[in-house]
């Protein structure tokens, strides 16, 4: 069944709530014509080491580690301190994609956003380790393991997520910006099946018209 909305519509909604000029980065950005090209932003960059799109029409041709150490070391966008808006579809492993988080946490505005793809995998086989492990029900889709980082920043009483049910799950994460309640840690060893009959609850979980109607607040502030 098709869901509202995607991945490229979460993205411009949240960038529409700002009353200025806005800033946008990609980490994972593969194809530009799949999302980047398409997003509203007054200034986007994309990061991009170029496994899976050898052709890689980026900004960055580097892993997100390299981005953001020469970033903070003022060798790259100088000119750029912070963003409004960081969308992470990078390397879909908790472990890296909580290190994303970090590094993203520390450069976006105040009032800024993290956005993740793939936080809310089908099943256990989109949501396995191994990406070229291809012969499974999910077939060449992989979602990986990026929900376990999603979920261990939904627990942070820092930080107010939810998760947009679209597009495999769009992960919204803010400093500031009312997205929900956050999450008391009730699975702390990040079972699948744990997830998987409590989503509503452990992600935060919205459909694409919820999600609309919070952002709205924002737009009315």
């Amino acid at each position: 069944m098709h869901k509202e909305g995607s991945r490229t519509e979460t993205i411009n909604l949240i960038l529409d709530t700002f009353n200025r000029e806005t800033s946008y980065l990609e980490i994972g950005t593969r194809n530009p014509d799949h999302n980047f090209n398409r997003v509203s932003a007054s200034k986007k960059y994309s990061v991009d080491p170029g496994v899976e799109f050898k052709k890689n029409p980026v900004d960055f041709k580097m892993t997100s580690d390299v981005f953001f150490d020469k970033f903070e070391k003022r060798e790259i966008l100088s000119e750029s301190p912070k963003f409004d808006l960081i969308f992470i579809d990078g390397l879909h492993l908790a472990e890296q994609v909580d290190k994303d988080i970090q590094n993203a946490l520390k450069h976006i505005k105040e009032d800024g956003f993290i956005v993740l793809h793939d936080c809310n995998p089908p099943t256990e086989w989109h949501a396995r380790e191994t990406y070229n492990y291809r012969y499974s029900p999910a077939g060449g889709i992989w979602n990986g393991t990026t929900w376990k980082a999603f979920l261990k920043w939904r627990s942070n009483p820092e930080i107010s997520s939810c998760c947009v049910d679209t597009d495999w799950g769009m992960g919204v994460l803010s400093k500031t910006n009312n997205l929900g309640k956050g999450l008391e840690h009730t699975n702390p060893f990040y079972e699948f099946d744990t997830l998987n009959k409590n989503r509503k609850k452990l992600l935060n979980l919205l459909s694409f018209q919820e999600f609309k109607n919070v952002v709205a607040t924002f737009n009315s502030k």
